[in-house]
């Protein structure tokens, strides 16, 4: 799988630009804040539906404008897929695939598969457990449709208990609807637990080869899924803590809590790690997706490299490139001279300069 054109306009600070990609390697370079980062944020925004760096579709609009478009155009071997995203700043983002619009973002997800690796995912071990959710949710929903439905139901079944345990605080009677929704929650709850389990499972198993080959053998990486409640004990602990529950008017049990921890030689990476060993499990998880990727989906995705090259030293970024071979890769960095040393077969070097993306020579 790889992406043979984007078509972008006004989005964050690109103006209106159509840029034809390498299968192999693309890499934009300039100064910070010319635009770079916005053209893998268009990418992400195309397989996703969404922003990594926003909740709110308007923010993405260039600042005085009313709309923005983005277009990709998907190869996958026998196939070319066309996604198009319309934002408008006062109204609902439309999406379409093929021309046939899009009316559950669900859809979207396995159209364009993609793995971000930004300087944040560094923090991945070090950052707090709503990092972890999001890492694994993201995946998860590229992976199987079935999740994406299943989670969006969770968390609207959640928002309904929650907006019910506030008004038990104000009407004592209503506590007895209670039980219909914690039916509901635990229903899609235990199959979030089941889809996790076995995914950290698979992704932990990948990761510990990968770190394992960085370390030289010297280090064991272990991913454990860490389940706020077990799948037997969920419906119990609703129960439990019904009446905590409606005193602070929040739901403290369940998927929505879950967290994963990272061991390396059986100890906990995020209290005992070394700076150095944040970054290698971080480096190897991100590379493991593309494994789950490759070995479920039959196909390789596309790999986005937000400036995380300045943030690993010499070692891991070698690693990094051996390993990203026969797929595609879009890097943003500032300097370009030591990366075209690193990369190799064939790239495309895309120069940008205040929201313009163009092939200014760089020697």
């Amino acid at each position: 799988m790889y992406i043979d054109k984007l078509s972008v306009e006004n989005f964050r600070n690109l103006k209106k630009n159509c840029i034809e990609f390498n299968k192999n390697v693309n890499i934009f370079y300039g100064d910070n804040a010319q635009g770079k980062t916005s053209i893998l944020e268009g990418i992400y925004f195309c397989a996703t539906g969404r922003s990594h760096k926003t909740h709110i579709d308007s923010e993405v609009i260039n600042f005085g404008k009313s709309e923005s478009h983005l277009q990709v155009f998907v190869n996958n071997s026998t196939i070319c897929d066309k996604i198009d995203v319309h934002l408008k700043k006062y109204s609902k983002k439309g999406i379409a695939i093929n021309n046939v619009s899009v009316k559950k973002i669900g859809e979207l997800f396995g159209v364009l598969h993609i793995v971000l690796f930004t300087p944040e995912d560094l923090q991945l071990i070090k950052a707090g457990p709503s990092v972890r959710r999001k890492f694994i949710d993201l995946e998860m929903c590229q992976l199987s449709k079935i999740y994406y439905y299943d989670l969006r139901q969770y968390y609207k079944i959640l928002k309904q208990r929650n907006k019910l345990l506030k008004n038990i605080q104000k009407n004592s009677k209503l506590k007895e609807t209670l039980f219909a929704w914690d039916e509901q929650l635990v229903n899609f709850g235990e199959k979030l637990i089941d889809y996790r389990k076995e995914f950290i499972k698979n992704i932990s198993k990948s990761a510990s080869c990968i770190h394992r080959d960085i370390t030289r053998e010297k280090e064991f990486l272990e991913i454990i899924y860490k389940p706020n409640s077990q799948k037997e004990e969920f419906k119990k602990k609703l129960s439990k803590y019904m009446d905590k529950d409606i005193f602070y008017g929040t739901t403290s049990e369940g998927p929505h809590k879950d967290d994963i921890i990272f061991n390396i030689n059986g100890f906990n990476v995020r209290d005992y790690g070394s700076q150095g060993q944040h970054r290698t499990a971080a480096l190897s998880t991100k590379l493991a997706e593309i494994e789950i990727i490759k070995n479920e989906k039959k196909t390789t995705p596309v790999l986005l490299l937000d400036d995380v090259l300045s943030e690993l030293d010499e070692k891991r970024q070698s690693f990094l490139f051996k390993n990203i071979k026969n797929i595609q890769v879009f890097i943003t960095c500032t300097g370009i001279e030591e990366i075209t040393k690193k990369v190799s077969g064939d790239s495309n070097i895309f120069f940008v300069e205040d929201g313009i993306i163009g092939n200014k020579p760089f020697l």
